[in-house]
This record gives structure tokens, sequence and C-alpha cells, in this order.
């Protein structure tokens, strides 16, 4: 049953959203001057760490979860701006956002800002609903084992995303690797140990909010395991690989799509 103090502060969560909006629209007018829409992917996990700190700073009474959540949310997010700044570093514009310029013409710098940037600034919002649950709650004022659960999992989610990205990122820069499917490490268990460790660390912050009751915040990472199975994620990018990379059909079939598990012989 829903009491007051699980149930969550309308204006605060609405002010969460404000700020948000104002940020990616910032970054949208940086991506006009650039004329590179790609910079919003690299702001993504910064807006988890500013918004993580704003839940956490106009908390009335911040606790010592507010702070380990708004911690563990900057290690993220900073993680994965970085990896995605030095990925795509010298790249140019992905090539997502230049079919989408290409089909939108001169109107697509003022699509973009709520196609792109407005879109994915109320996604980040929705996604997390956890951290904001956890870094306003009151109580309880000690840490629980739902707690340590959020912990255990927040460290295996971010270990498959960093070895993950790791691996991929060596066996990319091996010009002998040119054409062929990553298969070994974490991806021999699982095609996308990246993707899959994202979901892991959102259930745990989600574990953090469901100690202080909040367990309406489950919406954040049911959305964002949503977005890599089904949108963003694996079914966006397999559609290419199973077309350019000859052996990429014959991986699918051994290996797991999300969750690592043996490969089939």
């Amino acid at each position: 049953m829903l009491t007051h103090s699980t149930l969550p502060d309308i204006h605060a969560a609405l002010a969460g959203l404000g700020a948000t909006l104002a940020l990616v629209t910032l970054v949208w007018l940086v991506s006009l001057a650039k004329r590179n829409v790609s910079i919003v992917d690299v702001f993504w996990g910064l807006g988890f760490v500013v918004l993580a700190w704003l839940y956490r700073a106009t908390a009335p009474d911040p606790t010592f979860r507010a702070l380990l959540v708004s911690l563990l949310g900057t290690v993220w997010g900073l993680r994965l701006s970085g990896y995605i700044l030095w990925r795509n570093w010298g790249r140019g514009e992905d090539y997502r956002y230049r079919d989408m310029r290409q089909r939108r013409g001169a109107r697509f710098p003022v699509v973009s800002l709520w196609t792109v940037f407005w879109l994915q600034g109320v996604i980040l919002w929705v996604v997390a609903l956890p951290i904001f649950a956890a870094a306003r709650a009151a109580g309880p004022p000690g840490l629980t084992l739902l707690d340590a659960a959020g912990v255990t999992l927040f460290a295996v989610g971010l270990w498959f995303e960093t070895v993950g990205d790791l691996q991929l990122a060596r066996f990319k820069a091996d010009p002998a690797n040119r054409g062929k499917v990553m298969d070994r490490g974490l991806w021999r268990f699982t095609r996308h140990p990246n993707y899959f460790g994202d979901a892991v660390v959102w259930w745990g912050f989600f574990a953090f909010a469901a100690a202080t009751g909040a367990w309406w915040s489950a919406v954040g990472p049911a959305l964002m395991t949503v977005l890599l199975l089904r949108v963003s994620g694996v079914s966006l990018l397999e559609r290419g690989l199973a077309e350019s990379k000859p052996g990429y059909r014959a991986y699918i079939e051994r290996t797991s799509a999300f969750v690592p598990w043996f490969p089939k012989s």
C-alpha cells in the first residue's frame, strides 16, 4: 500500500524534468553550432550525474543512501560519457542522425529539438526515477539488505559494461579483425555484455529505491531494459550486423542475445 512517505514529490520530480529539458536544449544549441547531433549521446551519461546531485541537493533531509546513490550515479555516468566521447572522437555525426538530417532537410535543426533532444531528455528523466526516489527519501536512515543488493547489482552491471566495452575496443583496434565477429571474452557468452550490464546497473538503482518503499520507480529500469532490448539497443544494432558481417547469423544462433549463458555447440 502506498503511503505519503513512499509517494513521489510531484513538484520536485517536475523540477527535475524542467532542469533536464533545459540542459538538453542547451546541448541542442551546441549541436546547431557544431552541426553534429551526436553530442547528445555524450551528454546522456552526464545528464544522470546532474540529476543525481540535483535531487540530493534539494532533498529535505538527505541520508547516506542519497549520497551513495549520487556517487554511484556519477561513476556510471562519467564512465559512459567518457567512453562515448573517446569512441566518437573525430568520427563525425552518427549515421542515424545523418540519415535523419537528409530526410528532414532544412527543417532538421528544429525537428531534432523535440525528436532527439527533448525525447531523450524525457526518457533520461523517467529512467532516473529510482535515483530520484532514493536520493529524496527520508528513510530508512540505515542501509538495508535491499541497499546491499543495489550495490551488488551496480558492481556486476558496471563490470559487464566496462569489460565488454574494453574488449570490443581492443578487438576493433586490430586491423586483422576487420569484418570479423567479436565472439571472445564476455562476448562469447552474450552478444551484448555492455547492454546487459547497463540494465543490471539500473535494476541496482531500483533496489536502492525499493529500500525506501518506492516500488513505483521500477518504471525507470523497466523502460531502460525495453529500450536496450527492443528499440535502440539489440534490435537496432543487429539489424545491420546480420547483413554486414557474414558470420553474424551463426553467432546469433549459438550465443545468448542478452543474459550471459554458455554458447551452443
